[in-house]
């Protein structure tokens, strides 16, 4: 079983930056598609970016802005978001995909979600 904790949320002005970090329990940690997906209030959950092997995915709307990395050595994951937008404004959640085929961009890829660190960018 997998335990997911997010932190490194807060509050911050629009064009400035904050760092995301998911830490994992585990044993198999390097074999799992880990993956970032945001919920604003009265929206959907929404993919963000995906760390998936060597492949790495992100939604257009973060591309250029948002970057993913892992330490798989640690069992940790991160989301580097710079020049951060009022509309990035959400609960960020962490999320682990263990078991093949993976769908990396797809919500309902994942089997185990961490519980959420709020990110607030005001202008």
């Amino acid at each position: 079983q997998v335990h997911l904790v997010e932190s490194g949320g807060g509050l911050v002005q629009a064009g400035g930056s904050l760092r995301l970090s998911c830490a994992a329990s585990g044993r198999a940690f390097n074999t799992y598609c880990m993956g970032w997906f945001r919920q604003a209030p009265g929206k959907e959950r929404e993919f963000v970016a995906a760390s998936s092997g060597d492949r790495l995915y992100y939604a257009d709307s973060v591309k250029g802005r948002f970057t993913i990395s892992r330490d798989n050595a640690l069992n940790m994951m991160y989301l580097q978001m710079n020049s951060l937008k009022p509309e990035d404004t959400a609960v960020y959640y962490c999320a682990a995909d263990r078991f093949l085929p993976f769908r990396p961009t797809a919500l309902g890829g994942y089997d185990t979600w961490g519980q959420g660190t709020q990110v607030t960018v005001s202008s």
